[in-house]
């Protein structure tokens, strides 16, 4: 009797994360850093990340090339069945160093191994007939009038920041979401910088900030700088915005996983700063991560203090468009109605915070309006006692500092406001705004 065909490590690890990103709402991101990739060797491990991130950033057009060869809509399908079909079909139309043959065996393999033994004649099927096509010029010339289908994007979205910033921004947008996501780390050590090139790291400095760097070639989470915590994985536009805090006493009111909370410390050595969030577990592995004492669960929206503040920071949840490149599930879970609940909630914590704050700095990583400019409208025509400070005063600040560089400050400052556009920029999608009690 034959034995059974064996899975890849890395096929089998995207497999998992991909189930559990479809199953239970989990980020793909914290999933690849966590254990269950944890046994990988470094080539696996990059096959693996590969995988999960490519299946979700292409996924509705890889749906549409399953459907059209299953003759089927793919909601038909059971979850495993469906990712089995996405993982198969997404190394076969983008991965040429794969074998046609793996790609296929081991997408029928997966499914017997997760109890679908029956839909392995159809995921059989489907990817043979698929190894044997490509995405045909056609349909990329009628892509290519189409941005949504073109770059595997919800139409509604494409359509929205099409009418907010352009088509022209829109494309780079799209294209800057369908990359592999830049990582950028944070250190101030020339030391660092030099044992990092030593270790076979390529960095190269990055457009806005001074302490932050792109690495264009190794893996950073290997080194021993990371590994020691003398270094942070940080996107710049998040960097950026925690350089905007000042003061001797800061709150950061939803601070996991705290990077912007150890900037506010590093920048503002005399201060007492406050990292708080919501949930137990983040607050945890927060003063693991930071090093920081003064780290409390609380609701940001019912504040546990009695004091006021120099500074809150108040990076609020939102719908993070402005991170589709890192977090591609975030566009397929995504629904028009959650701009107005969210943009609520933002308001209902900013005018919490408002009560105890001499200045607060304002931040989403959304590209949408209602999560930024509309909550600070609404904020200010409530509440008299504020003013907004205009960004390009701050930033000449922080250039005149030595922070960040004076050639970025034109891009970035949008009348009084901070915004970063994926695409535009080499960094996630930010806006930020500046409140001072008046």
């Amino acid at each position: 009797m034959p034995s059974p065909a064996r899975v890849s490590p890395a096929r089998n690890a995207a497999f998992d994360v991909l189930l559990r990103v479809e199953a239970q709402n989990s980020y793909a991101a914290e999933l690849l850093h966590s254990n269950l990739l944890g046994r990988l060797n470094r080539s696996d491990r990059g096959l693996a990340t590969e995988l999960v991130m490519g299946v979700l950033r292409w996924q509705q057009k890889l749906d549409q090339v399953i459907e059209a060869a299953a003759g089927k809509s793919i909601s038909n399908f059971d979850p495993e069945v469906k990712l089995a079909l996405r993982l198969g079909a997404y190394q076969l139309l983008y991965l040429d160093r794969i074998p046609p043959r793996a790609a296929v065996n081991e997408s029928v393999e997966l499914v017997k191994q997760h109890g679908k033994r029956s839909a392995a004649p159809l995921i059989n099927a489907v990817l043979r007939k698929l190894s044997n096509e490509s995405l045909s010029s056609s349909e990329q010339k009628q892509a290519s009038r189409d941005l949504a289908r073109m770059y595997s994007h919800p139409a509604w979205l494409v359509e929205r920041w099409t009418k907010i910033y352009g088509e022209e921004a829109t494309r780079a947008i799209c294209e800057y979401n369908q990359e592999r996501s830049q990582t950028t780390i944070r250190t101030t050590s020339p030391t660092v910088v030099e044992e990092l090139s030593r270790e076979g790291m390529s960095l190269e400095p990055a457009a806005l900030i001074k302490s932050a760097w792109q690495v264009t070639a190794g893996d950073i989470t290997q080194a021993h700088a990371y590994r020691e915590r003398r270094l942070a994985i940080q996107d710049e536009a998040s960097q950026l915005v925690a350089l905007l805090a000042q003061g001797k006493t800061i709150l950061d009111s939803c601070a996991a996983p705290g990077g912007k909370s150890a900037i506010a410390a590093q920048q503002n050595p005399e201060a007492l700063v406050v990292s708080m969030d919501l949930h137990l577990h983040r607050v945890r592995l927060m003063r693991t991560l930071t090093g920081l004492d003064a780290v409390v669960a609380a609701d940001a929206r019912q504040l546990p203090f009695s004091q006021q503040f120099d500074c809150i920071i108040a990076d609020l949840p939102c719908t993070g468009t402005g991170t589709l490149a890192r977090n591609p599930e975030i566009k397929w879970r995504l629904k028009p109605d959650d701009l107005p609940r969210l943009g609520q909630l933002q308001f209902e914590i900013l005018c919490s915070v408002a009560k105890l704050a001499k200045t607060i700095v304002y931040s989403t990583c959304s590209l949408e309006p209602e999560e930024g400019e509309e909550v600070i409208s609404r904020f200010l025509a409530e509440h008299r006692a504020f003013r907004l400070i205009p960004m390009r005063s701050r930033l000449q600040q922080l250039s005149q500092e030595g922070l960040i560089r004076a050639e970025a400050i034109s891009g970035v400052a949008k009348g009084d406001f901070l915004r970063t556009i994926p695409g535009m920029h080499l960094c996630d999608g930010f806006f930020a705004a500046i409140l001072e009690a008046v």
